[in-house]
């Protein structure tokens, strides 16, 4: 019986320990959060990109800092002008890497753990730069 009721409390302890990590539900959501073409809040729709897209694999993290960015907060993200210039997404290195272009690798990449930015989170972020990349 004691073994039983230990066997019970491991197994409880870890169906906890695994449910409770579970985090497919926002991973599966990210995607399906529609940016508005306007008024784009940075704590409501850029941080859970850059969360989930861009920290949460170990690379643009406070501890990592892959390419000396940090995107874990607004000011870590908007420390360096030349990575996002506010008003000016076409001169914003971080657009070029989630676009692609000018000769940047792609970001995320697309063979790692996450997907590479939806066309409305890339729209949402060029919105977001252009409104001045500001911390609402």
């Amino acid at each position: 019986m004691k073994n039983f009721i230990n066997i019970s409390l491991i197994f409880t302890f870890l169906s906890l320990l695994f449910f409770a990590c579970d985090d497919t539900g926002i991973n599966n959501n990210i995607d399906d959060i529609i940016i508005p073409s306007q008024n784009v809040s940075y704590a409501e729709y850029i941080q859970p990109i850059f969360n989930y897209k861009c920290t949460n694999t170990a690379c643009h993290d406070s501890e990592t800092r892959a390419g000396s960015l940090d995107l874990t907060t607004w000011a870590g993200a908007t420390s360096n002008p030349l990575i996002i210039s506010p008003g000016l997404p076409d001169n914003s290195k971080l657009i070029w890497a989630v676009e692609g272009n000018s000769g940047a690798s792609l970001m995320p990449p697309p063979y790692g753990p996450v997907t590479p930015l939806t066309d409305n989170q890339i729209e949402g972020l060029r919105t977001w730069i252009t409104e001045g990349a500001k911390a609402n």
